[in-house]
């Protein structure tokens, strides 16, 4: 999604663009995520700024491309006790809680939202900023939109190429032999990392994670916004306060959530499944198989919010992305030679964010 936001720019801003893609269909992380625009729980600065800013592109975007799916769903993540209400109070005390729209609704009015929660809880934090579009099919019509946009020709796709070589300024050979020249080369690689992303940026300061992700048969009924649970306080830089120590210090997560280092977010598709997930890993070599024991501890997550059994799961899987090792950072980004710039770890930021990140580039570069 990243190198696609860099076509859209580009193209709006009246360039020819020329988008190279290693596989027959981009197949990363932003094909495999939840598909959330993610403001809830960004770092204040630089950050929350960057996430509001892609928020408001992609409602332009949404409203320009119907096929993308957005929808403005915000989020609630249900609490169950004091520590957890602690967590959501400190976080509605930020400066940029009303940015965020942030607001703290008891069992009932959380339930007003969306009735799909009949489980048990007692409060929720309400994020109103918090969207939703359609991972698997949001490049496809991003694309379709790229051709009919650019008009006269000005926007190629180029599937099955790697880009292997930077033969001059601004200009790259692919693995069919081809040369591709331009005013600006943007290598979104994603979780490639190796290669001629090595050979042109050996101290690259990004690294991979792995998550394994879930999606259901149709729920049967709407669930109206997005669904976080209270161990998604400990993973996002928004909740850090001292009511975050006094949750990790007074109430640890179960072995298999600690192990994995998870948390739960669940989106309803359009189809009426639930993609549910996720956890992380961080140590090289990963995993090729997926394990089981996560899945069955978000199985128990969901349905104890909702109150029901979860429809039957369609489809496992796992997604590696690449992240910032500092990941106080929005992205990577840096000039790797003469008119090539490199632009990477996003982290979990991918698919939120992305808009406003290459509109940063799109800036930076006087396009």
């Amino acid at each position: 999604m990243v190198g696609t936001m860099h076509a859209w720019q580009a193209v709006e801003r009246g360039h020819e663009v020329v988008q190279i893609e290693r596989e027959a269909e981009a197949r990363g992380a932003s094909l495999r995520n939840f598909g959330q625009i993610w403001v809830s729980g960004r770092a204040g600065g630089e950050e929350l700024d960057t996430a509001l800013r892609a928020r408001e592109l992609w409602e332009r975007i949404g409203a320009e491309v119907p096929g993308l799916g957005f929808r403005a769903n915000g989020s609630l993540t249900p609490v169950r006790n004091a520590r957890e209400y602690a967590v959501a109070e400190a976080a509605l005390a930020r400066p940029d809680a009303a940015a965020r729209g942030y607001e703290l609704l008891g069992a009932d009015e959380a339930r007003k939202i969306n009735p799909a929660l009949r489980g048990a809880f007692e409060a929720a934090l309400w994020c109103e900023r918090d969207a939703a579009v359609e991972p698997r099919t949001a490049q496809l019509r991003l694309r379709e939109a790229l051709h009919a946009k650019a008009g006269g020709g000005r926007y190629t796709f180029l599937a099955g190429r790697e880009v292997r070589e930077v033969t001059g300024p601004g200009a790259v050979r692919d693995d069919h032999g081809d040369v591709h020249r331009g005013d600006a080369v943007i290598l979104a690689t994603g979780a490639w990392l190796s290669g001629l992303v090595r050979e042109l940026a050996p101290d690259l300061p990004v690294r991979r994670v792995r998550l394994q992700m879930m999606q259901t048969a149709p729920l049967g009924e709407q669930l109206t916004t997005s669904v976080a649970d209270a161990d998604s306080f400990r993973y996002y830089p928004a909740y850090r306060s001292a009511a975050l120590d006094a949750l990790n210090a007074g109430q640890a997560q179960t072995p298999i959530a600690a192990a994995h280092k998870m948390q739960l977010l669940m989106v309803q598709r359009r189809d009426g499944g639930l993609t549910i997930g996720d956890t992380h890993a961080y140590e090289h070599p990963f995993a090729f198989d997926t394990v089981e024991e996560p899945y069955e501890h978000l199985t128990e997550v969901v349905e104890s919010f909702l109150g029901r059994p979860l429809p039957k799961i369609r489809h496992r899987w796992a997604g590696v992305y690449a992240q910032c090792t500092d990941t106080s950072r929005v992205v990577h980004r840096q000039q790797v030679a003469d008119g090539v710039w490199l632009v990477t770890g996003p982290g979990g930021r991918g698919m939120t964010c992305s808009p406003a990140m290459a509109e940063t580039t799109a800036n930076e570069l006087g396009w």
